[in-house]
């Protein structure tokens, strides 16, 4: 199982907008049918409305990082396989919507793409956390991706510049790979894959490292 020591425990966070219709758990339906709120990114988690400001350029610098180097690597290993970004929904069944910040659904798992969303569990979902969402991402979804069968979760902090990467173990997420700073990390299963993390922080190419 999951413990306190696996989730970062440096917490700077400023309380996420939480909203539900204390009536019923939301469905993905309910989601279509919300109104634009430009700023502001939407989620349902097991039935309750998220509502998250947009992500701050350090944020998106590391997402968009972790696309160069999974783009690359999985082009070359599984090019049936593919690899997005937010926003781009993801259901995890009837009531949960989500939009990991980077994910990669295998070649074997076409099933799930579908014309406006991924419909079940990828094989890898990554979340770059914000300050506003440390509790969301280390508590709140991964457990909901544990439970989805996301066999793959990682957590990227830049503002503590760390990765922590889960996987499935028997039903449950283990912690089997950490790094910080300007380490390297060799996440478990998936061979030659390589995350300097020196490239997440600081807008270099990953190749030149």
């Amino acid at each position: 199982m999951v413990g306190d020591d696996m989730v970062p425990n440096k917490v700077r966070e400023e309380a996420p907008n939480y909203q539900a219709d204390s009536n019923r758990k939301l469905t993905y339906k309910d989601y279509l049918e919300l109104p634009e709120d430009p700023g502001f990114r939407f989620e349902i988690l097991d039935g309750v409305l998220i509502k998250d400001p947009s992500p701050s350029t350090l944020h998106q610098r590391a997402v968009g990082q972790i696309l160069h180097i999974l783009s690359d690597h999985f082009w070359e290993v599984d090019p049936e396989g593919e690899v997005f970004i937010a926003p781009l929904d993801t259901t995890l069944g009837d009531f949960t919507v989500v939009q990991p910040d980077v994910l990669y659904v295998s070649g074997e798992q076409k099933e799930i793409l579908k014309e406006a969303r991924i419909d079940g569990a990828p094989a890898l979902a990554v979340e770059v956390i914000s300050p506003f969402s440390i509790q969301k991402d280390t508590i709140q979804k991964l457990r909901i991706y544990q439970e989805a069968g996301v066999q793959h979760y990682w957590l990227v902090n830049p503002e503590e510049q760390t990765l922590q990467c889960f996987s499935l173990r028997e039903g449950a997420y283990a912690l089997v790979a950490v790094g910080m700073d300007n380490e390297i990390v060799e996440p478990p299963g998936f061979p030659g894959l390589v995350i300097p993390l020196k490239a997440l922080w600081h807008n270099v190419r990953p190749e030149g490292l």
